[in-house]
């Protein structure tokens, strides 16, 4: 896992068992409700018996809480939501009207898969009626091929936060969360490699204060799950912590909730010395446990001006990227993926470029009416600061947090556009299909002056264009008619924005099929493993993440991984090198959530250099370096093409 601070905290904690709940079955995940909590217990003396737990099926109680904070006196929560089957955990609405809940066959948090190899988990909500709750719904993002539980809501009901082993995770079960549309969720959200790992990240709470409290044993600790906390308020999450005992155990430490206060709480443990199982356990702090990770931020004042008038600019977007320690920034939001072609021999080479602003996530602040924004930031950490707004010429900065201690003041100028921003599209007409890696010229018939530019993987290019002047476009690449469009930039002011899209037709049907060549080469350049290393660097991860979202794209896609090693060290051993690294990158895709079977991983060892470096030959790091790459061969492609008929006069985008 990440790094997480460790130890207890640094005030005194009580913890006591709830005797007054607790028996020798199952007691956990526990939830206030109406004064009292709402927790899972397999405590029933009769009914059907789970097979595999050699126990009853979990089912809901409510306790009410005495003066002392403790609970006592159990009951049936609720006959509509309680079945033959393990119901809970739960979580609330803050008015108590809904309700949402997993039910599902499984066993300390960990899915068991049903007679037909599915594991079924799924989350539910129901709305509370005049004497039960009633409406039962399943939520649309279970699956019968994956889990879904332990639903915790925010304080505004607006996210949901749950586990699952969807794939494309980090491995085990990961965090999620999900928006609420209208009348509907988002799609969900991974929550990161901040928070989950490869083993188990479970039992989500999210208190009021934007603190997430989680269970997991991917992160270093006590042994068996343990249970941490992550702001996760800010635009910028705190540093993730290790709660420490008595919280944590070598056993299995799970489902902590804490009272708006963040003194008072209850977690679950199967620690020695309860009343046999797991049992719920009371906890008393001296102080908001919460608060541990809250004061960890710096404050930023940012203040945008325009570089010629040094006039303030409001609504400047401000976006916030962390960057890894070789300089990386760790986020497929700020990259668009380019395949240029490098070499007589048709390779490609896979380059990194910035996305356009409006297509990166949403900002974390705009500049006011004052030209400024207010930021809050970790210490001991490297930033890029990036603002744009339109019209102006976008602009980065670097920061570091590592040395600061208070309140920080950047300034950033942005310089304003003196042409006007096109944004193409090349299209093939006919078929909703764009057309990756091909050329645009662009001739300005005032100079007579040609730019030549390129569509990335989406099919897309875009130019800055100088007012005042007519245009042609021409869109060439191997396989279509050319495509021809006029554009004038005569009555464009300055800094606006234009969007074309350019029609080419395919010269066979075929070509459409194979977006990128099957026998196509992509060169990885920038996985750079270390001498003699086959783990993969954090920032050599970036063209990875493209790979997997280029056979995310395109699901027909499938490759073979080649690694090659430099000449130092012996032939056998280069190749076992070679083969381990293309294994790594394999896994690597896997966990991306890429199928196995479209990937196939190869070493070469160092049988086929790029250049002279062979063994005894002087060679400088650089140039080793240009030998240690990874090759990604397409060794089959064939997508799916939909036809998409426009009426003649709409001209207008389909999608």
């Amino acid at each position: 896992g990440g790094g997480a601070d460790a130890g207890p905290l640094p005030f005194e904690v009580e913890i006591l068992n709830a005797t007054g709940i607790n028996t020798e079955h199952f007691e956990f995940s526990p939830v206030y409700y109406e004064g009292g909590v709402v927790y899972v217990s397999s405590r029933y003396e009769s009914g059907p018996v789970d097979k595999k737990l050699g126990e009853r099926y979990f089912e809901l109680f409510y306790a009410r809480l005495d003066g002392n904070h403790m609970p006592y006196n159990p009951r049936n929560f609720s006959n509509q939501i309680n079945t033959p089957k393990h119901e809970g955990p739960v979580a609330f609405s803050a008015d108590a009207n809904k309700i949402y809940f997993s039910r599902n066959n499984y066993e300390r948090g960990v899915p068991k898969v049903n007679a037909q190899g599915q594991i079924v988990m799924k989350i539910y909500a129901a709305d509370r009626g005049p004497y039960d709750w009633e409406n039962i719904t399943e939520l649309p993002f279970n699956s019968d091929d994956y889990s879904c539980m332990h639903p915790a809501l925010s304080a505004d009901g607006r996210r949901l936060f749950f586990a699952s082993n969807m794939p494309g995770g980090y491995g085990g079960m990961d965090l999620y969360f999900v928006e609420k549309r209208a009348d509907s969720w988002s799609r969900p959200i991974n929550l990161g490699p901040d928070i989950n790992t490869s083993g188990n990240e479970v039992f989500p709470f999210l208190h009021p204060s934007g603190v997430l409290f989680f269970a997991s044993n991917g992160h270093p600790g006590y042994g068996g799950l343990d249970l941490f906390m992550i702001d996760i308020s800010g635009n910028i999450w705190s540093k993730l912590r290790n709660l420490g005992p008595p919280f944590n155990s070598a056993q299995d430490d799970i489902s902590l909730i804490l009272d708006a206060e963040g003194k008072r709480g209850f977690f679950a443990s199967d620690r020695p010395g309860g009343l046999g199982k797991d049992d719920i356990y009371a906890f008393k702090a001296a102080e908001p446990i919460m608060e541990e990770v809250k004061d960890l931020n710096i404050p930023v004042q940012l203040i945008v001006f325009d570089e010629r008038s040094g006039e303030r600019i409001d609504g400047a977007q401000i976006r916030v990227f962390r960057r890894s320690n070789d300089g990386f920034i760790d986020n497929g939001q700020f990259y668009d993926i380019e395949l240029l072609p490098s070499g007589p021999g048709g390779e490609l080479i896979m380059k990194l470029v910035r996305k356009n602003p409006d297509e990166m996530q949403a900002p974390m602040a705009v500049t006011n009416y004052n030209g400024e924004a207010e930021l809050s930031l970790l210490s001991g950490q490297n930033y890029l600061i990036f603002a744009s707004k339109d019209g102006f010429e976008s602009a980065e900065l670097y920061l570091s947090t590592l040395e600061k201690q208070g309140a920080e003041t950047l300034r950033i100028p942005l310089k304003p556009l003196a042409c006007a921003e096109v944004r193409g599209t090349v299209t093939v007409q006919k078929f909703n299909k764009r057309v990756p890696n091909a050329v645009v010229h662009i001739l300005n018939k005032c100079t007579g002056e040609i730019l030549k530019v390129r569509t990335d993987a989406e099919g897309e290019f875009e130019s800055c264009l100088p007012p005042g002047c007519d245009y042609e476009i021409q869109v060439e690449k191997e396989g279509y008619t050319k495509g021809v469009q006029e554009l004038s930039t005569r009555s464009l002011p300055a800094g606006a924005k234009k969007k074309v899209e350019i029609l080419i037709n395919p010269i066979a049907e075929n070509i459409l099929r194979e977006p990128i060549r099957e026998g196509s080469v992509i060169v990885l350049e920038n996985i750079f493993y270390d001498f003699n290393q086959w783990s993969i660097r954090e920032s050599a991860a970036q063209e990875l993440d493209a790979l997997a979202r280029i056979m995310k794209q395109y699901p027909s896609m499938e490759i073979e991984l080649i690694a090659h090693t430099d000449s130092r060290g012996t032939e056998e051993y280069n190749l076992e090198l070679s083969l381990k690294r293309a294994e790594a990158a394999k896994a690597y895709l896997v966990e991306r959530g890429i199928e196995p079977h479209r990937i196939r991983a190869f070493g070469y060892g160092e049988s086929q250099l790029r250049n002279h470096c062979r063994d005894g030959v002087e060679c400088s790091e650089e140039e080793h370096a240009y030998n240690r790459r990874t090759e990604v061969v397409v060794t089959h492609i064939d997508e799916p093409v939909q036809v998409q008929y426009r009426s003649p006069n709409s001209g207008n985008d389909p999608r």
